[in-house]
């Protein structure tokens, strides 16, 4: 297993990411850390870093290093992008930053930093068209794909930092300075053709701190049971809801919005004022948030090397076997247990009426069922669903996440518990409860027909008969085992089909 590191240094704050490579084209983050240095700040000035800005952001890269250092880190990663892209002593900041740190910064153009962001999105998330907006400190990407090809993509001048500095000096009240932000973003946007003419459901996706603290603040609002940042919704009313509030506040009243990173605040406001102009010009109904973005780019871009030519067409499989991967887990049973549920959905289509879109649940679910073991064999359904709960799947709503992991829970006992499932009950109707109730009891007797983990079972026929169901299993040997142990789920089946069930 290969350690590398990323360091991404933007004009508002510098990131560092520690990634453990997996055999097979997998990785998992292992730590990060995280400095606002501002490297931007002051530089329309005369167009030069700040030597106070340049001070900090090399203070900042001498702990990175002892990080790497500490953890033996072979490679690392590191990049530059709009501040240090555009300064007028770039090669004096990079040359003294090698020397003092040891640390190579390589200055990635804006095709470059946009093809990284696209790379990031487009591998850990399942949106068919979507407009990319990426605002970082001193610039703003914009990348326009569908059916993961990279239609167009523009960089604009304008970040976080940029546009508070342009209109700080102005006698304006917070909502004037917000609709000035507004409208200057605006005319940026207009000089783009084909951002007028995007095609029908393109989904605006947001990528960069600014997102990240909308869907905080969101989630905050909303009392959301997840603490999860990647593929959250926001649908845009209750963005322009948020934006209406904040944009009348002070900096003092900005810093106490409970969601809001407090370093973050004063720059906020002219990120949320550049988003309404870019929601607003392409008429997007709702946001959704990644949090995967360049530093992600870069972990696929190394890890999976096929990506640079191709993206990854399994989105969610990727990432579930990426886990499976860093817990060593038995992927034949795994991949035997999501087998013969995929058959148990096909040959109870008739009794339980669920559509495909359930699909993605009951393959996260049975090919996670077992992951809890991780922590300890017994009780471990639920410690599954808590991994599934906390896991950040990629490819995956997070309706669709919850309801696997409830399903993973059941594949042992075969009930919920209610206390945690009630957590979820904004989120969850009664007729998905009836479907996790459903397809809990098949991934139970498909886990029970691996039970020996040695894949006897080869094929599963249903026939309903009146008031049962007689299951059929075809076997390449001695399957008693599995058998005994999947009619201790007759009582569950009974439950939730309203049959009888025999097993032959």
């Amino acid at each position: 297993m290969e350690k590398i590191a990323i360091i991404d240094l933007g004009s508002n704050s510098l990131r560092l990411v520690l990634v453990d490579i997996l055999e097979g084209g997998y990785f998992t983050v292992f730590d990060e850390l995280k400095e606002t240095v501002r490297l931007a700040q002051d530089m329309e000035l005369d167009g030069f870093l700040q030597p106070a800005r340049v001070a900090q952001t090399i203070k900042t890269l001498k702990m990175f290093r002892r990080l790497c250092d500490a953890n033996k880190v072979e490679h690392i990663y590191a990049y530059a992008t709009a501040a240090v892209r555009k300064a007028k002593n770039q090669r004096g900041f990079l040359d003294e930053v090698q020397a003092t740190t040891g640390i190579k910064l390589r200055v990635l153009d804006s095709d470059e930093e946009a093809q990284l962001v696209y790379q990031g999105v487009i591998n850990s998330m399942d949106i068919p068209r979507g407009v990319i907006v990426d605002i970082g400190g001193g610039s703003t990407q914009i990348v326009y794909y569908n059916r993961k090809s990279l239609l167009a993509h523009a960089t604009l001048p304008i970040g976080s930092v940029v546009l508070t500095d342009m209109f700080k000096d102005m006698e304006l009240s917070p909502a004037e300075r917000a609709d000035r932000v507004e409208k200057y973003v605006l005319q940026e946007l207009d000089k783009y053709d084909w951002l007028k003419e995007l095609l029908p459901d393109t989904k605006l996706i947001g990528v960069g701190g600014a997102f990240r603290n909308i869907g905080k603040i969101s989630r905050k609002l909303k009392k959301y049971p997840l603490d999860m940042t990647h593929n959250y919704v926001v649908p845009i009313a209750e963005f322009n809801s948020i934006y209406n509030n904040i944009k009348t506040l002070d900096l003092d009243k900005t810093m106490k919005i409970k969601g809001l990173s407090s370093v973050r605040a004063d720059i906020f406001p002219a990120a949320l004022s550049a988003i309404k102009a870019i929601a607003s010009f392409t008429n997007s109904d709702e946001l959704v948030v990644s949090g995967s973005g360049l530093r992600e780019g870069t972990m696929f871009k190394y890890a999976v090397p096929s990506t640079n030519e191709k993206p990854i067409s399994d989105v969610l499989g990727h990432s579930i076997y990426s886990l499976l991967n860093f817990f060593g887990e038995n992927i034949t049973h795994a991949e035997q247990v999501y087998t013969l549920s995929i058959q148990l959905f096909k040959q109870l289509k008739v009794l339980h009426k669920l559509p495909r879109a359930y699909v993605k649940v009951l393959r996260t679910a049975a090919m996670l069922h077992d992951c809890g073991n991780h922590i300890k064999y017994y009780n471990h359904h639920k410690h599954s669903n808590y991994i599934i709960l906390n896991s950040n799947l990629y490819g995956i709503s997070h309706k669709d996440l919850v309801m696997a992991a409830f399903v993973a829970s059941m594949h042992r006992k075969g009930d919920i518990d209610t206390v945690e499932f009630m957590k979820y009950r904004d989120m969850l109707t009664e007729e998905d409860l009836d479907a996790i109730l459903k397809l809990g009891v098949i991934v139970r007797i498909a886990e029970s027909l691996d039970r020996s983990m040695s894949s006897v079972i080869t094929n599963i026929t249903c026939d309903v008969l009146g008031d049962s169901v007689i299951m059929k299993t075809e076997s390449d040997g001695d399957c008693s085992l599995e058998i005994k142990d999947a009619m201790t789920a007759v009582g569950d089946f009974r439950r939730a089909y309203k049959k009888n069930l025999q097993i032959l």
